[in-house]
């Protein structure tokens, strides 16, 4: 019974948040189109321009809510293979390199063991969808001058993953609810990239989860935030070392 009453205010809330994300973008697309309709102001490509892109921040949302609901009751659809996780550092880094100077934020990649004992089997796009979320995030968190550092190496059977920057960190008492769907917090990192669903650390610890791995927080305001990703090793056993 009590599981019962669980999942059902888990569907109200869920049915709240979802609720509220819509409303405001729909709003201003209404209140857009309206003031057009009403000759309040011209059509320009400015007022055009603005209404596209709530219906672009409409579609993430709905795209986030659809790959969530997928992950969350095993029906995501993963394309598995053999991959290096040292290129996959390398090619997030190359993917933000512009966005990080642009900022004027260094950001590394680091390797602490051989290319073969860090091998995996995974879905290669989801997970740069989860480095992504998480470099965009340390990115939009770090003051000029800060840097970010994305680490792998082996850690017993897995290969771990870190992303650590030199930003603002995370209150104690928002880390709990950090990777909650639709959490807010000023102080927190639960805004993702452009949308800002609320949905992009749920998302980041469900793609996880669906390759067989775990996500891990540590941040200290003030001192920074480090996300820890442990995949299941492919590597031979001989190369499955502690980091």
């Amino acid at each position: 019974v009590e599981e019962l009453q669980r999942a059902d205010q888990q569907r109200r809330n869920l049915t709240a948040d979802v609720a509220h994300e819509l409303r405001t973008p729909l709003q201003i697309i209404q209140g857009n189109l309206e003031g057009v309709l009403d000759e309040v102001y011209e059509p320009t490509p400015e007022h055009l321009s603005a209404t596209l892109d709530e219906t672009r921040g409409l579609a993430r949302l709905v795209d986030d809510l659809r790959t969530l609901s997928l992950a969350e009751s095993g029906e995501l659809s993963l394309v598995r293979e053999r991959c290096n996780a040292r290129e996959l550092l390398e090619d997030v880094c190359t993917s933000f390199s512009g966005q990080a100077e642009a900022a004027g934020i260094t950001l590394s990649a680091k390797t602490v063991a051989d290319s073969e004992a860090l091998t995996i089997t995974a879905d290669v796009g989801r997970l740069n969808q989860v480095l992504g979320n998480l470099v965009s995030n340390a990115l939009r968190h770090t003051p000029t001058g800060g840097s970010v550092t994305l680490r792998v190496g082996p850690a017993d059977d897995a290969v771990r993953i870190t992303v650590s920057d030199t930003g603002e960190g995370i209150a104690a008492e928002d880390l709990p609810f950090v990777f909650d769907r639709f959490w807010r917090s000023d102080r927190s990192r639960s805004k993702l990239g452009g949308a800002g669903s609320g949905l992009g650390l749920a998302i980041v610890r469900q793609l996880v989860q669906a390759h067989g791995g775990e996500i891990s927080v540590w941040s200290k305001p003030g001192q920074g935030t480090t996300f820890t990703i442990d995949l299941p090793s492919t590597a031979p056993n001989s190369l499955k070392k502690e980091a």
